[in-house]
């Protein structure tokens, strides 16, 4: 286990260096930021001196090696709008997006599975039927629509939720969390349900599909023939092994939450990181947009580890070993 743990971090180490690469070559080949930050009054001494103190007058392989240099030691640039280190801006807003990913998340965990498992166990009742065309339009509604929708009835018709903004915060530990407050929990629903729609209908079609997969195996007929009741039969015997795949897309799914919430931060003015990449982007803020795709590239590689762990837990006949 140890060995193969080391050599999981040794890949994992291999990857990050090469998206460096990738997102620092990518993001320097798009745009200019000098024409967007520097104004056409000055003259061409002063322009010079503002690319300079930027460092952008550096060769490409010189401001990447300037780059690796400041990430070994825990800096990964300064922003050119914001004056501050670009690790600072994103760790500051992450909290409120990796909140709203989770909360989303869980959502879809305790919405998708439950139902999953009615529409695996009773796939011709009309409920199930209803269940699985629901899902296709959990797939196909676009995000941006469903939330302009969610904030007409919620928050316009019904007046129940706020529309926008995190609500009250509770400080621990130096972060501020909106889900220790009942306002807080008021400002996350509408987001956080938005932003889980598309996964409930993945985790439930996800579970059924698992489902209907079991049912049929020997070790389910052997246990029923045991005389074991139909709720451990299905909670532990039929659950637990349609969890594996399960993990493994909740798991990137996490990721790919906390990656692309940009769309429902930006709807409900939530102040998360995706709302700040998306100001940088606009605002071609590099060492703030390479920050924080690297921070996202960590959160995947560290999922994707976790992922693996679990798997082991799950189902010890995965040869992870043979795998890495």
């Amino acid at each position: 286990m140890t060995l193969w743990f080391l050599r999981r971090v040794a890949q994992a180490a291999g990857v990050v260096l090469l998206m460096t690469v990738i997102v620092f070559v990518g993001l320097h080949a798009i745009g200019n930021p000098i024409d967007i930050l520097i104004g056409d009054d000055l003259n061409q001494q002063e322009r010079l001196e503002a690319i300079a103190r930027l460092g952008l007058d550096q060769p490409l392989w010189r401001q990447y090696l300037a780059f690796l240099d400041g990430a070994v030691h825990g800096q990964l640039g300064r922003s050119f709008v914001y004056q501050e280190e670009a690790i600072h801006l994103i760790l500051q807003r992450l909290p409120a997006t990796v909140e709203l990913a989770v909360v989303a998340l869980l959502m879809a965990v305790l919405l998708g599975v439950p139902l999953g498992l009615v529409a695996g166990m009773w796939p011709e009742h009309p409920l199930s039927k209803a269940l699985m065309a629901g899902s296709i339009l959990g797939f196909s509604l676009p995000a941006f629509w469903v939330a302009l929708m969610l904030i007409m009835l919620f928050s316009v018709q019904l007046g129940w939720l706020p529309a926008s903004g995190r609500g009250a915060t509770v400080s621990v530990g130096g972060v501020a969390w909106s889900w220790l407050t009942l306002d807080g929990w008021q400002h996350l629903l509408l987001p956080a349900f938005n932003l889980a729609l598309f996964k409930i209908s993945l985790v439930l079609r996800l579970t059924r599909a698992g489902v209907r997969e079991v049912i049929p195996q020997d070790f389910v007929k052997f246990a029923r023939a045991k005389g074991l009741s139909p709720a451990r039969v299905l909670f532990v015997h039929v659950l637990r092994n349609t969890l594996i795949p399960l993990v493994t897309v909740l798991g990137l799914e996490l990721g790919a939450t906390i990656a692309y919430a940009v769309v429902t931060e930006s709807i409900f003015a939530w102040p998360g990181a995706g709302k700040l990449i998306l100001d940088s982007i606009n605002a071609l803020d590099r060492p703030v947009v390479v920050a924080y795709l690297m921070v996202v590239v960590l959160i995947f590689v560290t999922l994707n580890l976790v992922v693996d762990v679990l798997y082991k837990w799950l189902d010890p006949r995965v040869r992870l070993e043979g795998a890495a």
